[in-house]
């Protein structure tokens, strides 16, 4: 059998199952840290519940996604997952979904295992929205979904420096209120309101256009890009 007709039988089976998103829809990339508690509280020991370090490590990831290729308006990441907003019109890969995960994954996970220095696995599915609203909706999901991990994070590891085991410091906010769990920080000198944004709502990535000073490579004038 000759390679062209080896190669026409077998794309086949590669292909059969493509997923193409329809034009008009949009797409938003959700990128989640694969067995992340274990890296980052097991391997690496990074501050519980919130680590700077950490926190840098995921933006910058999220900034190489926004640049590695595809049209993306917007980036969220809160915790260890991050999403990603692409153009309506973006037709990479002729939005294959199978293409568009498996290079995103990989992006996520190339960049933050260099960062990290360690191995550091993302997965990823695209959301498809079909209007605006409803990509709207869907980054005060993941907002209110920051906010209320991070109360419950700053709660559970409130217990567990004061010795309390894992099971019975996540036993302890089962059934307990919103407010009951403020109350429960402010005891302990820990006002939630007071603690810093990235913690409770996640962090934004955006494009700004903005004028700044250069050089003409041609012609060596000054002028403005």
């Amino acid at each position: 059998m000759k390679f062209s007709e080896l190669d026409q039988k077998m794309r086949i089976y590669e292909t059969a199952h493509d997923h193409c998103i329809l034009p008009g829809i949009y797409m938003v990339a959700r990128i989640d840290g694969r067995c992340f508690t274990t890296l980052t509280k097991d391997k690496h020991k990074f501050d519980a519940p919130y680590d700077v370090k950490f926190r840098d490590m995921m933006i910058e990831t999220v900034k190489n996604l926004m640049q590695c290729g595809f049209k993306v308006l917007y980036g969220f990441t809160q915790s260890d997952e991050i999403s990603l907003l692409l153009d309506l019109n973006e037709n990479t890969f002729e939005r294959k979904e199978r293409k568009l995960n498996s290079v995103l994954a990989g992006e996520a996970s190339a960049r933050f295992s260099l960062l990290l220095g360690d191995m550091g696995v993302f997965d990823s599915r695209i959301c498809q929205l079909p209007n605006r609203q409803l990509v709207v909706d869907y980054f005060r999901w993941r907002n209110e979904d920051a906010h209320r991990n991070a109360l419950n994070a700053h709660c559970y590891w409130s217990l567990r420096k004061e010795g309390i085991s894992p099971q019975a410091s996540d036993a302890k906010f089962v059934k307990m209120s919103v407010a009951d769990k403020n109350e429960f920080l402010f005891q302990r000198g820990i006002n939630f309101n007071d603690l810093p944004s990235w913690q409770k709502r996640g962090i934004g990535i955006y494009w700004e256009a903005y004028e700044k000073n250069a050089v003409n490579p041609k012609t060596g004038e000054a002028v403005k890009a």
